[in-house]
């Protein structure tokens, strides 16, 4: 593994929002801030870099600091509006070494006292570098990285490197993040190594982002894995055919159906929110969903529950459920809605009719609101609100949807003329 933790870039670690412009003060003021800055003041070849980097971090170019272990990152943006990336890397202590330093801060009951208050002392650290275990960074220790391809130190790494000794001055645990181990995972091994009760895990509040600057730290992290692709069908619900006797109140039979729709459901939701289509309305009332729930073959008792919960009696539902099937919540709409249609509306209703055949092939129609029945036929066209016709045909005295609409009247009788062939000819005419 490198010691700079590449193979932790795609760990969690801690964002800090945009810090405002450093005017009239310091970049640390802390010791532990003091002496990063100087490991950078020592890495970096050219002076002019470090004086540029001071110059963009005391104006505010440095966006939202992301760190990680072995790596810290921002988005640095100039005065003139050009932005880079900048990482500095930061090598990470070996297991070995974590053992040494935590050994250390058991033995000494100040450090231990000071670290149980969640405080990291100035001492401990002191310490460990007397024993060879370096929590800041020394010579050569901090590695720039910048895509404006320079490869030493340059201005934006060193703005990158000036706004992380200002969050040091807030934390020092960063130190110990960047040398990878995140302060709670290091302090529950504090405690284990020294026997003591492990507390309740503290849970850091959210410091939450800018969007402006989430928007800026867009390439800080690697990009999510693509979406999986659409399987071929939707998932098959667990048997609930057991031997056990359900609870009280529970009709498996019910519970089974209702899964089964729900997995059918969520592929179509699915299918939908994959696709570069129109997206749908999916605000669907209870009777709505009673008549969805009702396609497939649901049990009888089943059956009855979903024809009382739309209203509409067992036959008006399986009506409902085939207008379903060809169009959901709209095709609901046209079955059961009759409404007139204003002068404008009624208007371009006869004249696409009017345009749709030769006058001598044109059918003769009946009309009532917004439905037209050919005379003879058994055969009836809808018009919708959003103008577009759905054909329907009579069965047994009931009108059925026929297929799904379209545009054109005369696209849409011919659908609803070919479902009345299919019935055969004992249909009564309309």
């Amino acid at each position: 593994m490198s010691r700079y933790g590449d193979e932790h870039d795609c760990e969690p670690g801690r964002t800090f929002p945009a810090l405002p412009p450093a005017r009239g003060r310091g970049f640390a003021q802390s010791w532990w801030g003091r002496a990063w800055l100087r490991a950078l003041e020592d890495a970096a070849l050219d002076s002019a870099a470090v004086k540029a980097g001071r110059r963009l971090a005391r104006a505010g170019g440095v966006g939202a600091v992301t760190v990680r272990p072995g790596r810290v990152t921002a988005v640095v943006r100039e005065p003139g509006g050009a932005a880079h990336r900048a990482d500095v890397l930061v090598p990470e202590l070996a297991a070995e070494e974590w053992g040494r330093f935590l050994d250390l801060a058991v033995d000494q009951a100040g450090h231990m006292a000071a670290l149980l208050d969640r405080e990291l002392p100035p001492h401990l650290i002191e310490d460990a570098a007397v024993s060879g275990i370096d929590l800041l960074p020394g010579l050569g220790d901090l590695d720039p990285e910048c895509d404006c391809g320079t490869w030493d130190h340059c201005g934006h790494t060193a703005a990158l490197c000036h706004q992380v000794a200002r969050l040091l001055d807030e934390d020092p645990f960063l130190l110990v993040l960047m040398r990878g181990r995140a302060k709670d995972a290091f302090l529950a091994e504090l405690h284990v190594r020294a026997g003591a009760p492990r507390p309740v895990a503290h849970v850091r509040e959210a410091e939450g982002v800018d969007a402006a600057e989430a928007w800026a730290a867009a390439d800080i992290l690697p990009p999510p894995p693509a979406l999986p692709g659409l399987p071929q069908s939707p998932g098959t619900p667990p048997s609930l055919d057991t031997d056990t006797a359900p609870p009280p109140g529970v009709d498996p039979a019910a519970l089974g159906h209702l899964a089964g729709r729900t997995a059918v459901e969520a592929y179509r939701l699915l299918a939908q929110s994959l696709s570069a289509g129109p997206r749908e309305c999916t605000g669907v009332t209870a009777a709505q969903d009673a008549v969805r729930l009702a396609c497939g073959t649901p049990p009888d008792a089943v059956t009855e529950r979903l024809a009382a919960g739309s209203e509409r009696g067992r036959a008006g539902l399986a009506t409902a459920v085939r207008a379903w099937q060809v169009g959901r919540e709209s095709a609901l709409a046209v079955l059961d809605e009759e409404w007139q249609l204003d002068d404008v509306a009624l208007a371009r209703a006869c004249g696409a009719l009017e345009a749709a055949w030769e006058a001598d092939e044109r059918p003769s129609f009946r009309r009532s609101g917004n439905r037209w029945t050919v005379l003879g036929e058994g055969v009836q066209l809808r018009l919708g609100r959003d103008g577009r016709w759905w054909p329907y045909r009579d069965e047994e005295g009931r009108w059925i949807p026929a297929a799904g609409p379209d545009g054109d009247p005369a696209t849409a009788l011919a659908s609803a003329r070919l479902a009345a062939e299919a019935l055969g000819p004992d249909v009564d005419p309309g």
